[in-house]
């Protein structure tokens, strides 16, 4: 067991995944004994990723503020502290912060065997 008291290196999403600006803390990263990952995943006001799908899924968990997602031919829904999304394997969708508010979660996905994590669309237009 290691127990880590040091905050883990946070990094600002490429913007070729996002529009604005997003900031990334690895929780857990997938390596050589675990295709797990957890990100903690901060959106400020009007920043949201790009259409994008995940080929094992994808779990999200709101822990703070008020955002926005759409899964590809759906509607665009609210999302709040406390929701959980459960995003199925190669299913295209995106999420972010509302316009005027910020949104955090926790996202938590498995990589493929090939150790494929997410496959990158085209930038939301809303």
């Amino acid at each position: 067991m290691l127990i880590h008291r040091d905050p883990p290196a946070a990094y600002t999403a490429a913007p070729e995944w996002v529009t604005g600006t997003v900031h990334v803390t690895p929780i857990a990263a997938a390596g050589d004994t675990s295709r797990l990952r957890i990100d903690d995943v901060r959106f400020e006001p009007g920043s949201r990723t790009h259409w994008h799908r995940h080929p094992e899924g994808q779990v999200l968990h709101i822990t703070g503020g008020t955002g926005l997602m759409q899964r590809r031919g759906g509607p665009v829904e609210v999302v709040r502290a406390g929701d959980r999304v459960v995003i199925a394997p190669g299913e295209w969708h995106w999420h972010g912060a509302g316009p005027t508010t910020s949104m955090t979660h926790l996202a938590v996905l498995t990589a493929a065997e090939d150790g494929a994590e997410a496959e990158r669309g085209e930038p939301v237009v809303l």
